[in-house]
């Protein structure tokens, strides 16, 4: 099968075309990423890439407790431990820069305050360890300063890792309705300034921090993802110009050069709606570059059949939670152990490390 290929990414060599999905587990205590995080990404460095759960640049976009974060020098050390433990069983990873914006909590911030493109709340509550679930904070409108500040947090975060922590490379969070999608879609961002308002205006801040990325560590160690119709997190699915969007993001990403484009489909993760359009093959085919897809990959046939849609990797999300082995599992057609989302964000090996 194509699935278990080799594929050239970049500047590295995948052993296979699947690729592990970013997922959030709520393992890193006081946000510094541990042993017990680099035992997980080692059990599944088995995959031909993984890339890790959304990690915060700067201290104002962690959003969620217990989330990693790349700011700090205890921070990276814990990403250089953990990239060795990757590599050390011949494994490759990109780290997904996230800033959550909105969806955050202030008991949840080590400092700064809740920022988005413009000052919406989002309805709906966050867990917070200090005191449990709690509102969301309406977050303040961006001003330049925090526009620019932002950016440069997400390329200092970025250089950090990869010269550093010697990560393979860094996957832009521009999807599932956090800080940078929140720019994107017309249901968070109100701006009258060049941030808003046409769709160009609200992609301008995702293509400056892009750009501003890749000038850091170069086109072929950055990767983004965008979730197109998404709802997730109070984002507008369909819209004017969703198309146009998208398109135009996937000709300025292209002239940068960067590694890959990757769709999240939240079909069945998060309950979207279906695609109105086929804006998968629109990306596919404006973006010379590797493309990403997945969404309810539990088997190597499902997997196979994206391949040969002409896309170039699958990613799988849910299914690598609960089957470090996943690949033999694909391979050999076995059985999948079902992940148990009672223990999906607590703090400890249960539910994490433990699996088979």
């Amino acid at each position: 099968m194509k699935l278990f290929e080799s594929f050239s990414l970049g500047e590295i060599t995948l052993k296979n075309k699947i690729v592990m999905a970013p997922m959030t587990r709520s393992r890193a205590i006081n946000n510094i990423p541990n042993s017990l995080m680099a035992e997980y990404y080692g059990q599944r460095a088995n995959v031909g890439l993984i890339i890790t759960e959304g990690t915060s640049p700067t201290a104002d976009g962690i959003g969620y407790a217990r989330i990693p974060g790349a700011y700090s020098d205890k921070q990276i050390e814990g990403w250089k431990s953990l990239a060795s433990e990757v590599h050390k069983n011949n494994g490759h990873l990109f780290v997904q820069l996230m800033h959550c914006g909105r969806v955050s909590s202030k008991e949840n911030l080590p400092e700064g305050e809740t920022i988005s493109a413009s000052a919406i709340h989002l309805e709906g509550e966050m867990y917070t360890d200090t005191l449990g679930m709690q509102q969301h904070d309406t977050p303040k409108a961006m001003t330049m300063d925090d526009i620019v500040s932002t950016q440069n947090g997400f390329a200092s975060a970025a250089t950090k890792l990869i010269e550093t922590a010697k990560i393979d490379g860094i996957e832009i969070h521009a999807a599932n309705g956090y800080l940078l999608d929140q720019f994107l879609n017309p249901n968070s961002n109100v701006r009258t300034d060049e941030y808003g308002g046409s769709y160009k205006n609200r992609a301008r801040f995702v293509l400056e921090t892009a750009q501003k990325i890749v000038d850091a560590i170069g086109p072929n160690k950055v990767g983004i993802r965008f979730s197109p119709y998404g709802i997730f997190n109070g984002m507008l699915g369909e819209y004017d110009e969703v198309v146009e969007m998208y398109s135009y993001l996937a000709e300025e990403l292209n002239k940068m050069g960067i590694a890959y484009i990757h769709i999240a489909d939240q079909q069945v993760a998060m309950g979207a709606p279906e695609f109105t359009t086929n804006i998968k093959k629109t990306i596919k085919g404006i973006f010379k570059g590797t493309i990403i897809v997945g969404g309810d990959v539990d088997s190597a046939e499902k997997g196979e059949a994206l391949l040969n849609e002409g896309f170039d990797l699958v990613y799988v999300g849910r299914a690598f939670i609960s089957n470090p082995s996943l690949i033999r599992k694909f391979k050999d057609n076995t059985k999948l152990a079902q992940p148990d989302f009672e223990t999906a964000y607590t703090p400890d090996a249960v539910g994490y490390t433990d699996y088979a």
